[in-house]
């Protein structure tokens, strides 16, 4: 099967970021301004698919977006809204290798940019977040698929009012 290629889809890339459990991070980027599709994920573990032990991948969304709308740089600034990027495998009360905060990407070019946004802050000493190519990506099954949309009071580390700060926009 091939895709064809139009106008539109020469204008979307993909990013994954990772963030402590991937429903927050979900439900937070799904509403910014420029991301077409989330898609709750496992990024660089060993599996090609969700059975069996822990294989070192860490919880993640893949987001598509539209360079023409969103800027990469963007997307990473919105993303630190939501991280404590000074800890090491933990965000809220989620602990362990599979909670690690990063971005990983297929290009090349998005690791510089994340890398460079990252150390221009002032803090970029304290920060903690990998930035590395992705090696292998896998989707979650499709209970963790938009999971905070389809039951909100589930647990989730990010305070409901930054989860949705954006949703109305």
């Amino acid at each position: 099967m091939s895709t064809v290629q139009t106008s539109e889809n020469l204008h979307l890339e993909s990013i994954y970021f990772a963030g402590g459990c991937l429903w927050g991070v979900q439900e937070f980027i799904k509403y910014l301004p420029g991301v077409v599709t989330t898609e709750a994920g496992r990024a660089n573990g060993t599996n090609n698919n969700t059975q069996g032990e822990y294989d070192g991948y860490a919880e993640c969304v893949k987001v598509t977006f539209d360079i023409t709308a969103v800027t990469l740089y963007k997307l990473i600034e919105y993303f630190f809204e939501i991280i404590d990027p000074y800890s090491v495998n933990k965000q809220g009360n989620d602990v362990g290798l599979k909670y690690r905060s990063a971005i990983y990407s297929k290009q090349q070019c998005h690791l510089t940019i994340a890398n460079d946004y990252i150390n221009q802050r002032a803090d970029a000493d304290k920060i903690v977040v990998q930035v590395q190519l992705l090696t292998n990506y896998v989707p979650s099954d499709a209970e963790h698929q938009d999971r905070l949309t389809n039951f909100p009071d589930d647990y989730c580390h990010i305070p409901p009012e930054l989860l949705h700060k954006y949703k109305s926009k």
